[in-house]
């Protein structure tokens, strides 16, 4: 199995089995789109700038001000989410501190990046997009699902940076899934490679998809059809909606995420764990967690659900300065079910920031 094919079985499951999303569409009657239409679309005018990280751009899209007092806001997304899919969240983030979304590397309006994807990678380019946009430290790091592993990973890279972290129904270095009709985690997917180093400039080749590459990924959209706006997605302004569909039919979306080292990285971020209690010190930590349960009524979802409960507490030991706050009603998008909820949190962490205080 080819690695495009190994990825867009990832996802697949990822979508299906980890977070169980509904798949219906309930805007379709609104906006009529198809294929065709989407890929002829004028992109968007972006909301943030475009700024050069060493020969490829990322968008940044940075609003409020923190008056000099630190700290800024820096939102990291899920697999396969964008910028604007914080725009619940960050109006209310940008009312009190400075607030940062961003697009990784071949989604929406940022440029393909070099690859493989690594955490590292990742990481990086994102600390350079902050510093180059004159946006330095101290930041409190913002990560939904996989954007909580990343946001760790940038922790451990920059971690004099780091004033705070809010993790949003993190994914957890010990997750499980229903993979090849049994469970399995993440971490024992590793082979043991050596994950290849930061790339810090980029190869003519990964500027832009090869051609086969491109011509199977229009042909693997041409197969799933038009991009849809599922639940939750469908609480997005319409506005946004639209820009979603936009960035969802463009083909270097599909190899954006694609880190063929997720196990490799997964073993290494549980073999820390092991080595280090309170990796993150005393650091103004909250673990927010989904209160709906998404999985299947199985044995296996039981299981699967019972795991995620002990992960989500876990967390917790990330820091010694460290409280849960469990979000009673929303699925695993919890800045789309409930964004007032990660507002306030964020600004606990951002208060805890500026007047140092137990969580």
């Amino acid at each position: 199995m080819s690695k495009l094919q190994i990825m867009r079985a990832s996802i697949a499951r990822r979508t299906r089995q980890l977070f169980a999303l509904t798949f219906f569409s309930f805007l379709l009657s609104q906006i009529a789109v198809d294929q065709t239409s989407i890929k002829a679309m004028k992109p968007p005018r972006p909301p943030g700038k475009l700024v050069d990280i060493g020969g490829w751009r990322l968008h940044l899209n940075c609003t409020g001000s923190n008056k000099g007092r630190g700290p800024t806001v820096v939102l990291e997304s899920g697999a396969g989410d964008f910028s604007f899919d914080w725009s619940l969240v960050q109006p209310g983030v940008s009312s009190f501190t400075r607030v940062c979304s961003y697009d990784r590397a071949g989604n929406a309006w940022s440029d393909l990046g070099p690859r493989p994807r690594s955490m590292k990678q990742i990481a990086y380019e994102l600390h350079t997009a902050l510093r180059k946009s004159g946006n330095p430290g101290p930041y409190v790091l913002v990560g939904q699902s996989i954007g909580g592993l990343l946001i760790r990973t940038f922790a451990g890279l920059y971690a004099k940076e780091v004033a705070g972290m809010c993790l949003v129904d993190s994914t957890h270095e010990d997750t499980t899934l229903f993979m090849n009709g049994k469970i399995q985690r993440m971490r024992d997917l590793s082979q043991g490679r050596t994950i290849p180093p930061i790339q810090k400039t980029i190869r003519a080749s990964d500027k832009m998809l090869a051609p086969e590459e491109r011509k199977k990924l229009e042909e693997f959209l041409k197969q799933i059809g038009p991009p849809k706006i599922n639940p939750p997605f469908d609480l997005l302004p319409l506005s946004i909606q639209k820009w979603r569909l936009w960035a969802k039919a463009q083909p270097q979306h599909y190899v954006a995420d694609d880190d063929p080292y997720w196990g490799e990285e997964f073993a290494e971020f549980y073999a820390a764990r092991q080595a280090k209690e309170y990796p993150l010190g005393d650091t103004p930590l909250i673990v927010l967690t989904r209160g709906k349960r998404e999985y299947p009524d199985t044995e296996e979802g039981k299981q699967l659900d019972e795991d995620r409960k002990r992960m989500q507490r876990d967390l917790l030991n990330l820091s010694s300065n460290s409280k849960q706050i469990i979000a009673t009603t929303s699925g695993h998008h919890i800045q789309l079910d409930d964004p007032k909820l990660v507002i306030d949190a964020i600004r606990q962490v951002v208060d805890s920031v500026r007047r140092p205080a137990k969580m």
